[in-house]
């Protein structure tokens, strides 16, 4: 009786560290002991800030602490929180939750107080959304190929309303018009909702929209969509063809959100803090896709992830670089 007991408990004491495991997905040998906290670099209600909030959520259960967004405001880009978690303990306990702008800043600002591809290391691109390209209804264009005939036969006619140097709406344009080959004169607004507010008044012809921003407006009819700048065709817009679809693959832009920690994060602490923020965008999918967010097929471990910023960095450059605009 004695030697059956003894065998239950050990069986028990066995079988506990695969529940355990089971229970808490993460399991590379770190485990955070007080609470974290997430800076994003930018005013709350933004995709950034709204990514955060929801991606963190899950992600503080899979790591047993909780996780805290913090909005750090300021800089061009972002630069003040984000230096700040450049500059911070590389312990896991403080992460960076940025949008584009953390690839196009370089592109704008001279002297950069932090490097963006040697200061950080990546952790998970938590969301992404394609740009559509939008037009105002009296367009006399109900497709891309329309839109394309109509900007070559009647250069500088049509204008792109832009929302600010480097915006990621301003970037849609001179994607758009360097893939197009077309003369499109971009008018700067002061954000991307006066912006499409001038598409829809009809004092500007074009700008691009994430799918959450073209959603209510396409239905009613106060923009037409032509094309989606991403691989995919949104799930909340799937009749509007991809720019590939529509035979521009040269126009390819959307907004994306990044997490990521300072570069001297101990590869243990990078990899659970990566496992838990991956497994937490899977975990929120339905959500995601309901705001017309996807993520990105083949970007999960942090080498991937660098290696996309790192691209990102150089193509932004060249674009912002090829319209002239020049770091100050």
């Amino acid at each position: 009786m004695m030697i059956r007991r003894r065998r239950l408990l050990l069986g028990s004491a066995l079988t506990a560290p695969s529940l355990s495991a089971f229970a808490q997905p993460v399991s590379s040998g770190w485990r955070p002991e007080r609470p974290i906290r997430a800076v994003v670099p930018f005013a709350p209600g933004g995709l950034a800030d709204l990514t955060a909030r929801l991606v963190t959520e899950p992600a503080a259960s899979l790591l047993g602490q909780p996780i805290t967004v913090e909005n750090r405001t300021g800089g061009a880009g972002g630069l003040i929180g984000t230096d700040l978690v450049a500059k911070a303990a590389p312990d896991g306990y403080t992460i960076l939750i940025n949008s584009s702008a953390h690839a196009i800043a370089p592109a704008l600002v001279a002297r950069m107080p932090y490097d963006v591809a040697t200061d950080f290391v990546g952790l998970a691109v938590l969301s992404a959304a394609p740009m559509v390209l939008v037009c105002h209804p009296g367009v006399p264009a109900r497709s891309l190929d329309e839109l394309l005939l109509l900007l070559r036969t009647t250069p500088g006619r049509y204008n792109f309303a832009g929302a600010g140097i480097g915006s990621t709406v301003h970037l849609t344009g001179e994607v758009f018009r360097a893939a197009a080959q077309v003369e499109l004169p971009i008018v700067h607004y002061r954000g991307g909702g006066p912006a499409l507010q001038a598409v829809m008044a009809g004092e500007v012809q074009l700008t691009g929209v994430t799918p959450a921003e073209a959603m209510a407006h396409i239905r009613s009819g106060t923009v037409r969509a032509l094309a989606v700048g991403g691989p995919m065709r949104s799930r909340v817009l799937p009749d509007v063809p991809t720019a590939t679809e529509a035979g521009l693959p040269g126009f390819r832009q959307d907004i994306w959100i990044v997490a990521a920690v300072p570069a001297r994060t101990p590869p243990p602490i990078v990899t659970a803090l990566s496992t838990a923020f991956n497994e937490s965008v899977r975990r929120i999918e339905p959500r995601m896709t309901e705001l017309g967010l996807q993520g990105k097929e083949g970007v999960e471990t942090p080498g991937q992830v660098d290696a996309f910023v790192r691209a990102e960095l150089e193509r932004y450059a060249a674009v912002l670089r090829a319209a002239g605009v020049q770091p100050e």
